[in-house]
């Protein structure tokens, strides 16, 4: 019998993680600040998704600030507190990921988030692709037995990594491959042939166009999770 194909949708609030599960994604990341590749969202917006939609759906992307992924003692303190507070609210799992000055695997930062997770799903996120050796810091990441680990192949956008996502499916043992990085619903049948076990994608588009704005607001708009889309990546999904 064949794996269930896996989509996941990176949502910002309840009406997205409603949308999300009902246009038939499996599971969601719940990040804030998509716009910078997502950062950790308010304990109250959490609290709001979980009470919306099954907590065990939901992973929280747990990331301090944008920039990079190198941290200090602060942020590594921040980010176990974080962790710790999203799982005590019955959070499914976490997203994480930290690398050295190097650009490899920050170990010992990952196993402090590994223990403030308890049995929590830990997945570690794209700073993978930002890794100076994607792969050797791919293969730690089994070594290490993180759950899941998202990554487009170390390329701009995972269709572009059908190889590398290919090579890590290949040598994933339990962990799970997750596909995401610019993901279109018409990239996921290839994605899932090169032997991903799911896909991820923000499925989002502009609304509010007609809000208010300027100086001190930023841009007309903001996004919102497009149940169309997000129905297209589970048809697509198969």
């Amino acid at each position: 019998m064949l794996a269930p194909r896996r989509v996941e949708i990176a949502v910002q609030d309840p009406a997205g993680a409603r949308a999300a599960i009902a246009a038939g994604a499996a599971r969601l990341e719940l990040c804030q600040a998509l716009d910078v590749g997502g950062l950790t969202p308010s304990l109250a917006t959490l609290e709001a998704v979980l009470a919306a939609v099954d907590p065990a759906t939901v992973n929280v992307l747990v990331r301090p600030r944008g920039g990079g992924f190198v941290y200090d003692a602060d942020e590594i303190g921040l980010v176990s507190a974080d962790i710790r507070a999203c799982v005590d609210r019955g959070a499914g799992g976490v997203v994480v990921g930290a690398l050295t000055p190097a650009g490899g695997l920050d170990v010992e930062t990952l196993r402090r988030w590994r223990d403030a997770a308890g049995p929590a799903t830990l997945v570690f996120h794209r700073a993978v692709d930002a890794a100076a050796d994607p792969s050797a810091v791919f293969d730690a990441l089994v070594a290490e037995g993180v759950d899941r680990v998202l990554t487009s192949g170390g390329a701009p956008r995972s269709i572009d990594g059908l190889a590398t996502l290919a090579a890590f499916a290949e040598r994933s043992g339990d962990v799970e491959v997750m596909a995401g990085g610019g993901v279109q619903p018409a990239d996921i049948p290839a994605l899932f042939a090169a032997g991903v076990d799911a896909v991820h994608l923000s499925a989002r588009s502009r609304a509010g166009h007609d809000a208010p704005s300027g100086p001190g607001g930023g841009s007309a708009g903001h996004d919102v999770t497009d149940p169309a889309l997000v129905a297209e990546a589970v048809a697509a999904a198969g």
